[in-house]
């Protein structure tokens, strides 16, 4: 087993489905493509790009338009202002405007600064200029340090 598959706990349920545990909600969850990617995801912003494992909360409701919605993953800042929301998709799913406009919606009640989406094979992240309501794509993950620029 690599260093990498150490560090993921993956079990079989007695119905026989794949869990993995996800270190953020401290539980089991069923190992779906999509989970795969945020895993993989959430691993790589702490081990690489230096994001506190504690400001980032996974699948949290929201009200959207009255209506109640998951996000996938927020990263909030060191004050505990969200500061960037992240879209899962599983590897299967091609990302398209239609994915970018879905965490855009989410963002109308968060507000943060950075939006990413990625299917684990692709990924997009663009900054949010709210004042002059524009964004700019940007051409890798910023490190933590930098959401607060």
């Amino acid at each position: 087993m690599s260093a990498e598959e150490n560090k993921f706990k993956i079990r079989t349920n007695p119905q026989g489905k794949e869990e993995i545990f996800d270190y953020w909600r401290k539980k089991y969850v069923v190992l779906t493509p999509e989970e795969w990617v945020r895993q993989q995801f959430l691993f790589f912003l702490v081990e690489e790009k230096g994001y506190p494992r504690s400001l980032i909360a996974v699948e949290k409701s929201i009200s959207v338009n009255r209506l109640a919605k998951r996000f996938d993953a927020v990263v909030y800042d060191h004050t505990g202002n969200p500061a960037m929301l992240i879209e899962f998709k599983a590897p299967s799913v091609a990302l398209s405007q239609k994915t970018m406009e879905q965490a855009g919606r989410y963002n109308l009640h968060l507000k943060v600064n950075f939006l990413i989406i990625s299917n684990g094979t692709q990924h997009y992240c663009c900054k949010i200029n709210h004042q002059n309501q524009t964004f700019t794509f940007l051409p890798e993950i910023p490190h933590y340090t930098q959401l607060t620029d």
